[in-house]
């Protein structure tokens, strides 16, 4: 899904943003391995957000790993019908910790301003299918890839898109901050279709636009996209043309290289015990987790 990084903050703006995160609600937290049809459990305890070049010590004496992430990106980390946060991410950050010995703390964030958020401390890392992307190996430590996806197009009845350019004829909408939009703004055909593009806050709300026939098509994460088509009884159509691979990635600060390597160190053994395969099954029904 996903996502463009990049504003390090000054100072001053870093003062009043560790203000305005200190009001921030609970995370939600799960001491053990959830598995899909176990959903994490709500933790009625603050985030910490002083914690700044962390390292795994830092976080095994805390007893938690805090997480930050956008609770609507399904099946990688969203609310079921009771309210309940779910998902491949949630189970496989779930057995990471266990893993590291920690408590996994989810964080629902805006993810518009998921830079800030890690910045601040407010969170230990970004992990929601993140796409990699060369601004974000810049500004962050980012882990190992774990999962592979692609972005795509996906159109409403009537529509049909069979190359790029065909895009000028419609309407199309797009999660703002997101990889998706960072591979079209980086195509060549971009040009041509930027005055029909229109950005929105979550991909829930670009689904229900195509829906209402107020947008053609929408351009989006293949693993999203997918899994809320098949919900929905498979209405939207997938062009054969795509904006290419999108790899997923945690996120971490900088400075956070001796954690960042802890947990893709608990990633590969989860690979090698079979228990990260167990996992995609269970939400993809194959096993797409990416060997480090």
């Amino acid at each position: 899904m996903k996502k463009i990084f990049g504003l390090i903050l000054s100072a001053a703006v870093l003062g009043t943003v560790l203000t305005a995160c200190g009001g921030s609600g609970a995370g939600v937290s799960s001491s053990g391995a959830a598995g899909a049809s176990e959903p994490a459990s709500v933790s009625g305890s603050a985030v910490n957000s002083s914690v700044y070049g962390t390292t795994l010590a830092d976080i095994q004496a805390k007893g938690e790993l805090v997480i930050g992430l956008d609770d609507t990106f399904a099946p990688m980390g969203f609310r079921d019908e009771s309210g309940n946060l779910v998902g491949f991410d949630i189970d496989l950050a779930t057995a990471v910790c266990e893993e590291l010995g920690v408590k996994a703390t989810f964080q629902p964030i805006d993810w518009d301003a998921k830079e800030m958020e890690l910045s601040s401390g407010n969170i230990d890392c970004i992990w929601n299918g993140m796409s990699i992307t060369p601004e974000r190996e810049e500004a962050m430590s980012l882990s190992q890839a774990y999962l592979n996806n692609k972005i795509v197009i996906m159109t409403k009845e009537g529509v049909t898109v069979s190359a790029k350019e065909d895009l000028a004829n419609y309407n199309i909408g797009i999660q703002a901050g997101s990889a998706a939009l960072e591979a079209v703004t980086n195509d060549a055909v971009y040009a041509s279709i930027q005055d029909k593009i229109t950005e929105y806050p979550t991909y829930d709300e670009v689904i229900l636009d195509v829906q209402a026939g107020r947008l053609d098509c929408m351009i989006i994460d293949e693993v999203y996209g997918g899994y809320k088509n098949a919900k929905l009884g498979s209405i939207f159509a997938v062009s054969e043309v795509d904006f290419g691979d999108d790899l997923y990635a945690i996120g971490f600060r900088k400075g956070d290289a001796e954690l960042t390597q802890a947990v893709n160190d608990a990633i590969n053994a989860l690979i090698e015990s079979g228990k990260a395969a167990e996992i995609s099954e269970a939400w993809f029904g194959a096993d797409i987790v990416v060997k480090g």
